[in-house]
């Protein structure tokens, strides 16, 4: 089983910036607002071949009882210290020792899991006499670093390594030797195993136990769902449904959700790997900082994703940013499911109605996206949302051999040929389906600019009409008949 490491501290001491220095890239949202992060984020680290899992945890502060919110990001770091073999516990060089730093480190201390203390902030040698006051802290020597800047940071890293993969060796020595704790020799070896799988079956699918994914044309594999949506449309809430767990923060306050948390998710037999995203609104609206940050995370999310769920308050009704992210959705050609959120608060088969209508006409560009009504805090309508983000993701993927292809062209063109362009007709040698993610089609023609946008949107509705296609956008291209490039 592989280990997890918790980044764990009192709010604004760096914690997000040393998580994504230690996975690499930027997966997580930096800023200088304290209470930033708010659900666990998980990465990887990866030290000479030795691989942990790392938590990116909220700001703990034992004050913010009463606040809901505060509260929530508060048990939610503690649900990522629980679930961890060893604490970094990050604290701010420049700020020195706090009376919070000190409770903190009272907390973690009496989890009685491994602790390693990393001072941050530390940004040039002139600043490590900072260091010597965390000493009061009774955690042993600290680690003086710059999260933002690099330095000291293969030196934490070597002292984590220290303390984690030393003792997980000890673990791997009992747990390998011939005879179990018991003194029961293990016939057929695979007890080991079996406890893996259960702990990660126990761990929620949190990374302990990862599948591969599988990105050829012949297995789905796991397949990425972004939930994308405006602000307290209930992603969240969706989010937690699915897993069964308070995996992402919910409150009625808009803007809970500022940075995308991924999750495996096993549902029905198919892996899945879940995006909770920020609510998305308006640019005139988006004035503070960390929302716009927030914001273009989410929006990164639309283009890594394979199936993008769009969140709609189904007791608000679509609305016109609801209808420029379907368009934002299409562009980056992702698979996608309308789920009308929240509609258990209808009243009625005649307001379902008015919302199917009122959806039909704003989403009049897209009607080959499927929609479907749920309620994410009664669970209804679930299961058929998993079923159509599956069916989803199989459109996306889908290839038509060029053969079909090109019986289905030639019935397409006895009833309506390709257009007629400079007095002559246009001669199209040949359909073929060129990619998938999304569904990728080239015709070869005598004159690829006489095939007219119009053209190519009947064939994509004649493609559909034989094909199906549902949930995902068609792409198709022209090219003359000795061009390498569609134009």
């Amino acid at each position: 089983m592989r280990p997890r490491i918790a980044i764990v501290g009192r709010p604004n001491v760096g914690k997000s910036t040393l998580f994504n220095r230690m996975v690499g890239g930027r997966p997580a949202l930096v800023h200088d607002t304290p209470g930033l992060t708010r659900d666990r984020r998980y990465g990887e680290l990866d030290y000479f071949g030795k691989v942990a899992d790392v938590v990116d945890t909220g700001g703990l502060d034992p004050s913010v009882e009463g606040d809901v919110i505060g509260a929530g990001i508060h048990r939610q770091a503690w649900r990522g210290i629980e679930e961890s073999d060893l604490l970094v516990l990050v604290v701010d060089g420049a700020a020195g020792l706090s009376p919070l730093d000190a409770e903190v480190a009272r907390m973690v201390r009496a989890t009685g899991k491994p602790i390693v203390l990393a001072v941050n902030k530390i940004d040039s040698p002139k600043r490590d006499v900072d260091v010597a006051e965390f000493h009061r802290l009774g955690l042993g020597d600290p680690v003086s670093v710059s999260a933002a800047h690099g330095r000291g940071f293969d030196a934490l890293l070597q002292v984590i390594a220290d303390a984690l993969f030393e003792e997980s060796a000890d673990g791997d020595a009992d747990a390998d030797g011939d005879e179990d704790a018991d003194g029961d020799e293990d016939a057929d070896g695979d007890g080991d195993e079996d406890a893996a799988e259960a702990d990660a079956d126990a761990d929620g699918g949190q990374g302990r136990k990862r599948r591969p994914w599988r990105r050829g044309d012949d297995e789905v594999g796991a397949i990425r769902v972004a939930f994308v949506g405006k602000p307290n449309a209930g992603k969240s809430s969706l989010t937690n449904r699915l897993l069964g767990e308070e995996r992402s923060l919910v409150h009625h306050e808009p803007g809970t959700t500022t940075d995308p948390v991924d999750t495996p998710l096993t549902f029905a037999g198919q892996d899945y790997v879940i995006v909770d995203t920020a609510g998305i609104r308006r640019k005139a609206k988006v004035e503070e900082d960390v929302e716009k940050l927030s914001v273009t995370l989410a929006l990164g999310q639309i283009e890594r994703a394979d199936v993008v769920v769009l969140v709609i308050d189904a007791s608000l009704g679509p609305t016109e940013q609801d209808a420029r992210l379907l368009g934002e959705i299409e562009k980056a050609g992702r698979a996608v499911v309308v789920a009308l959120n929240k509609a258990d608060l209808l009243r009625g088969e005649k307001a379902q109605d008015d919302l199917r209508q009122a959806v039909k006409d704003n989403f009049h560009f897209l009607p080959w996206a499927p929609v479907t009504m749920l309620s994410a805090a009664r669970g209804d309508g679930v299961d058929k949302l998993m079923d159509l983000v599956k069916k989803a993701a199989q459109q996306h993927r889908r290839r038509i051999t060029t053969s079909d292809l090109n019986r289905f062209f030639a019935e397409v063109c006895e009833v309506v040929p390709p257009p007629v362009w400079r007095g002559r007709s246009v001669r199209v040698y040949f359909m073929t389906q060129a990619a998938v993610r999304p569904p990728t089609f080239i015709l070869k023609a005598s004159a690829p600019e006489g095939i007219s946008p119009a053209y190519r949107r009947f064939l994509a509705n004649q493609l559909r009409k034989r094909y199906g296609f549902r949930g995902t956008p068609l792409r198709i291209f022209t090219r003359a008949r000795d061009d390498k490039k569609p134009d």
